[in-house]
Formats: structure tokens, sequence, C-alpha cells
């Protein structure tokens, strides 16, 4: 006796073999009310990964301006114009990030102290200096990371 095989939709296939073409009709089923022909387990699969792929961008763009705001506060001698714009840079992303995505702002304060030790690993083995150099608690609030014009001194 063979067991019935659950039929595989043409466009659950086509993830596999052209994700970009995968794309495209998918939305194009999406705009037409095509609901029933949509790969509906592969579309949540996709949405699930690109709300992680939003917090991890958060973690990372917060990571790198904590760990440039201890180098410029724990370095002055070693202050440069690229360190400055590093800063910029990183505030101006978590800023676009979180306007665009306003709920992202709670799991941004909730990794904030996570972020912080993160920074504070990679400063000390970027600067050389001992990791006991950069404090355990954050010399920085979470709003002064994103002020544009905020710089430790």
């Amino acid at each position: 006796m063979t067991v019935p095989q659950p039929k595989v939709s043409i466009n659950s296939q086509l993830y596999d073999q052209d994700f970009y073409l995968w794309l495209e009709t998918t939305a194009q089923q999406l705009k037409a009310g095509k609901f029933a022909e949509v790969d509906l387990a592969n579309l949540i699969e996709e949405i699930e990964c690109m709300g992680r792929s939003e917090k991890r961008a958060l973690e990372s763009n917060l990571v790198m301006l904590l760990m440039h705001l201890l180098k410029h506060k724990y370095q002055p001698e070693k202050r440069t114009n690229s360190w400055l714009s590093t800063i910029f840079e990183h505030r101006r992303r978590l800023n676009k990030n979180l306007q665009d995505s306003p709920s992202l702002k709670n799991y941004f304060s909730e990794t904030f102290e996570e972020c912080y030790q993160d920074a504070r690993q990679q400063a000390a083995l970027e600067t050389d200096l001992p990791l006991d150099t950069f404090p355990v608690k954050s010399p920085f609030t979470a709003d002064e990371c994103l002020q544009q014009d905020f710089l430790s001194e």
C-alpha cells in the first residue's frame, strides 16, 4: 500500500531553484489576489528571517558604535576623523532603522547591555588595552548613543 505524498507546489519548487524568480512570482500572486497559489510555508519563513535580519543589523551597528565611542573615550591620543566618521555612520544607520521600524526601539533597549559587553571586548582587542580599562557598565546611555552630537570626553 502506498501512502499519498503531499503535493509540492510549482512555486515551492521554484523557491529552491530560483529564489529571485520565486520572489517575483510570489509578489505577483499576492498583488493579483491569487492567495491559494502562494507558497505560504516559504513566505512565512522568509518574513521571519527578515525580522531576525533587522535585529542582527541593529545589534551589529550598536556594537560598532559603542566600540568606537569607547575607543574615543579611552584613547583620546589616537582619535581620528575615521573614528568620528564611523560613529556618525553607525548612529545614522541606527536612527534610520529605528525611524523605519519604531517597534525595534524596545529591542534596542533590551539588547543594549549585551551589545555593550561585546563592544567592550572588541575595543580591548582593537586597542590592545586591558579589558578592565573599559567599565563593566556602559558609561553611555542608550539615548546618548543615538544623539548625533554626543561624544564622551
